[in-house]
């Protein structure tokens, strides 16, 4: 039996569209800022939470638009599936701080972001759902389109 982890992520974008995509310690690959929730916490409590912790951010949970809830393979966990809820959150001139845990925080065109590692939550769905959202289209099949 699979063990299930519970979390949540913020799809952190600017003005210009980029996505801000960060890389934990010890993880090959890139994902959202986020985490687990904690006890009776709700999904917005840990997201302020864990903001702030990695990324030094301060953002009010009225700020933050739910954008969905997914389940992926875990990306550092063998034979574990993350049930995540996730929200959007757009920063204007907010500054990001990495804490130690954080490797690598880096923001990317969406066009960009396939040719990275990614975590499969971050992949198969969070990207894929916004680049629909915002292009019309899917985010491989234009990614495809434009390396041919």
């Amino acid at each position: 039996m699979r063990g299930e982890i519970r979390v949540t992520v913020a799809l952190i974008l600017r003005d210009n569209g980029d996505t801000l995509l960060v890389r934990k310690r010890g993880m090959p690959v890139y994902l959202q800022s986020g985490g687990k929730i904690e006890g009776a916490e709700t999904p917005k409590a840990t997201l302020a939470r864990k903001l702030h912790e990695e990324l030094g951010l301060k953002i009010s949970p009225s700020r933050m638009t739910p954008f969905g809830c997914f389940e992926a393979d875990a990306a550092n966990v063998p034979d574990h599936l993350v049930v995540a809820h996730v929200f959007r959150i757009q920063l204007h001139d907010e500054i990001i701080t990495p804490a130690v845990e954080i490797e690598e925080a880096i923001w990317v065109p969406l066009q960009e972001a396939p040719a990275l590692p990614l975590a499969p939550l971050t992949r198969d769905h969070i990207l894929t759902l916004y680049w629909q959202m915002r292009f019309g289209m899917d985010l491989q099949q234009s990614v495809a389109t434009t390396a041919a």
